[in-house]
């Protein structure tokens, strides 16, 4: 029996479980934000309390836990402990999966603590992939032909939505019991731990910000926060991920700093998150999702996403300047985010976050380190151009009374390159651009004000370009346009 093993957990198929509806019979109107909350809280939680629960049980201590959170878990187990881990690991698989109808699994791999880590790591995904690809292979054979027991769909959801939805956001204890290893209980069992919004070896770090309701009570519902939003009621969920994540930890040489850059990705979106969100033009306007090892979701109010979306990116940047200055390389060290508005203000909570999951997949695949916003996928630097530029056109319409029609009239110019329509031929190009500036000229005339004609420069130069022959709208331009169209609108 060797002197030490790793074992290494994992969740699947949370994305798909999260995306479920309620069960039958409910509204999802009423039951929406509570149960997506409570589901992303339980596979949070569960990641960092079963590692937690296993030492405790085996009275091993805890400095064998390596790494915890973003839907997987890390520890290092003196090699006599494995039978009794694997058994408890058993128990909390089969609850975990009748509590989700069979959505999430549990799976684990263990291999001995020897040869480099490479290697080590190698041997892990296989042991992990062996059992993703054919769970029933140490199963008995009776028992494999057995129907799945599942528990009881609204009990579940009563479970996700009341117990951890709303109580864990209030809730200072975390507690587990190895008669029911697949729940997580606030305040309630056999093993507590304290649930802190920064890093402690004695708690559970947990970003869980709600904006309050009008009353304060309980939790705002998407309605509210979308009336708070500034000009249009819309509300909506921002999704961010760091981009090659996996490839960065792929690429480090031992467990020793596996360990410590895993732990600071999830404090820093856990630790930043919590406190972004509680800043006075945030903490009335979104509400957190979850925050995991590499990636969080928060949905709230439109314009406060937005805002919500750039100060992330900003202090990430600064986090990987200061932290991973020397790592080579670019990966882990950008992020993309994606935003999705609710095309109605009753749209369910979980489809509205499964959009924001496809927009977050489109700018990955375009690009790394930019975001999906409002129909356009912009390069981090050029959401500042499209601030800028939304300022100047909610200039114009404020403080010189320009129509709300003056925003589709520019829409107008570029509606050839906005709707994909076919290039300009010979000579259109140059036709076009003179038909542009007589057109724009016509809108934007009338003073001779000389902020007024300030700002028309500067808007015809951001537009148009700067070269006289190109007239070509920039995404960065249809993304301003959108966005004082939404800041107007009452």
């Amino acid at each position: 029996m060797p002197e030490q093993i790793l074992l290494q957990g994992k969740m699947l198929g949370t994305e798909e479980f999260l995306l479920a509806g309620p069960a039958e019979g409910r509204s999802a109107r009423s039951a929406g934000e509570d149960l997506l909350a409570g589901r992303s809280q339980w596979i949070t939680l569960l990641c960092e309390v079963l590692p937690r629960a296993l030492l405790a049980e085996l009275g091993l201590a805890r400095i064998l836990l390596g790494s915890s959170g973003g839907g997987q878990f890390l520890l290092v187990l003196p090699g006599e402990a494995r039978a009794s881990a694997e058994e408890l690991l058993q128990a909390a698989a089969r609850q975990i999966a009748e509590l989700s109808a069979g959505c999430v699994k549990l799976i684990w791999g263990v291999t001995d603590n020897l040869g480099d880590w490479a290697v080590i790591r190698k041997r892990m995904n296989d042991e992990l992939q062996r059992r993703r690809n054919a769970p029933l292979a140490e199963t008995a054979g009776a028992e494999a032909f057995q129907p799945l027991a599942r528990a009881n769909t609204g009990a579940a959801d009563a479970y996700f939505a009341r117990e951890l939805g709303a109580r864990v956001r209030e809730a200072s204890h975390i507690g587990w019991s190895p008669d029911a290893p697949g729940k997580v209980t606030p305040a309630e069992g056999k093993h507590t731990w304290n649930i802190t919004s920064n890093l402690s070896p004695e708690g559970i770090m947990l970003a869980r910000h709600a904006a309050p309701s009008d009353d304060g009570k309980t939790a705002a519902p998407v309605q509210t926060l979308a009336r708070r939003a500034q000009g249009r009621s819309i509300w909506g969920v921002l999704r961010g991920d760091v981009d090659n994540f996996g490839l960065r930890l792929r690429r480090v040489h031992s467990i020793e700093e596996h360990v410590p850059l895993s732990v600071l990705y999830k404090q820093f979106f856990a630790g930043e998150l919590e406190v972004l969100c509680s800043l006075p033009e945030f903490w009335r306007k979104v509400s957190i999702v979850y925050s995991g090892g590499d990636d969080f979701a928060v949905y709230g109010s439109w314009d406060a996403l937005i805002g919500l979306a750039r100060e992330m990116q900003r202090l990430f940047h600064r986090f990987t300047e200061e932290n991973l200055k020397e790592y080579p390389g670019a990966d882990g060290k950008t992020i993309s985010m994606a935003i999705a508005l609710a095309p109605e203000m009753y749209s369910p909570l979980a489809a509205v976050y499964e959009e924001a999951g496809r927009n977050l997949e489109l700018a990955k695949s375009a690009d790394r380190d930019c975001i999906y916003l409002l129909g356009r996928i912009l390069e981090w630097r050029r959401l500042g151009d499209a601030a800028e530029l939304k300022d100047t056109v909610t200039r114009l319409i404020h403080d010189f009374r320009m129509s709300r029609q003056f925003l589709y009239q520019l829409r107008s110019f570029y509606r050839r390159e906005a709707y994909g329509g076919a290039p300009f031929g010979p000579g259109e190009e140059t036709q076009h651009t003179w038909r542009f500036q007589r057109r724009f000229n016509r809108i934007l005339s009338g003073t001779r004000d000389r902020e007024f004609q300030k700002l028309r420069t500067h808007l015809i130069s951001e537009m148009v370009g700067r070269k006289s022959a190109e007239v070509k709208l920039r995404p960065a331009g249809l993304v301003a346009l959108e966005w004082a169209r939404l800041v107007t609108e009452v």
